[in-house]
C-alpha cells in the first residue's frame, strides 16, 4: 500500500472503532438498566417473524406537535362509547411502550401489537409513543407514524389522545372491534339471539 493509497484508507476509516467482544458485551448490558419496553420486545423476539405482510410503511407523513392531540373514529361508533374513550372510562387490557425507538422499530411493534390485540381479543390497549418534545424542529416523530399507521388497520375503531394520568398527548388510547367470537358470547350473557343488536360497545 503506497502512502496515498494508505492515506485515503485512514480518512475512510476515521470514527471506525472496533467491535467489543460478545462476552464483554454480555457483561456490559448484564448491569444495564432495561429500556421502557423491553420485556415487550423480548416477548416479541420469541413470535415468528411476519415476513412481507406489515403492510406499514415508514414513507411520507404529516409531522404532528408534540402538544397536538390524535383523534380518530370510524363510522357507526356511539358518540357515548367514543366520549368515553377520551375520559379513559374503559380498562386498559393492554400497552405498549413506544419510547426509545427507531420508526422501524416502533413500525414492527406496533403492527405485532395490534395483531397481538386481535388475537387475544382485547378491547382497549393504550400505546405510549412519546411526545417528542426534545425535537429541534418540534416535530413528534413517532407520534406522527402512529397517527398515521392506526387507522390503516380495519380492527381498529377508534383512538384518542390519553388523560393525563395515562401520558397525555404522548399516548393514545385505542379501541378495537368486538371479534365474532366474543359477540356471540356477549350475546349468550345476556341471552339475545344472533339477529339482535348488542347494546354498548359495538
Amino acid at each position: 500500500m503506497n502512502h496515498e493509497d494508505k492515506a485515503f484508507f485512514d480518512q475512510e476509516m476515521a470514527g471506525v472503532r472496533p467491535l467489543k467482544s460478545e462476552t464483554a458485551l454480555k457483561q456490559q448490558n448484564r448491569h444495564a438498566k432495561p429500556e421502557p419496553g423491553t420485556l415487550y420486545r423480548r416477548a416479541a423476539a420469541q413470535r415468528p417473524a411476519e415476513g412481507d405482510d406489515n403492510f406499514l410503511t415508514t414513507g411520507f407523513v404529516d409531522f404532528v406537535r408534540p402538544q397536538d392531540v390524535l383523534s380518530f373514529k370510524r363510522g357507526g361508533i356511539q358518540n357515548g362509547v367514543f366520549y368515553s374513550l377520551q375520559r379513559g372510562g374503559y380498562r386498559i387490557e393492554a400497552t405498549l411502550d413506544l419510547h426509545l425507538m427507531s420508526v422501524e422499530d416502533a413500525r414492527v411493534e406496533v403492527f405485532r401489537f395490534i395483531h397481538d390485540c386481535v388475537r387475544y381479543e382485547v378491547r382497549t390497549a393504550l400505546i405510549n409513543h412519546g411526545k417528542g418534545a426534545r425535537s429541534k424542529d418540534s416535530q413528534a416523530m413517532i407520534k406522527s407514524y402512529v397517527a398515521r399507521w392506526l387507522p390503516q388497520f380495519k380492527e381498529i375503531m377508534a383512538f384518542h389522545s390519553a388523560q393525563g394520568f395515562h401520558g397525555g398527548t404522548g399516548a393514545v388510547y385505542v379501541l378495537l372491534r368486538k371479534t365474532e367470537k366474543a359477540k356471540d358470547r356477549a350475546r349468550e350473557r345476556l341471552g339475545l339471539t344472533s339477529g339482535k343488536p348488542e347494546p354498548g360497545l359495538r
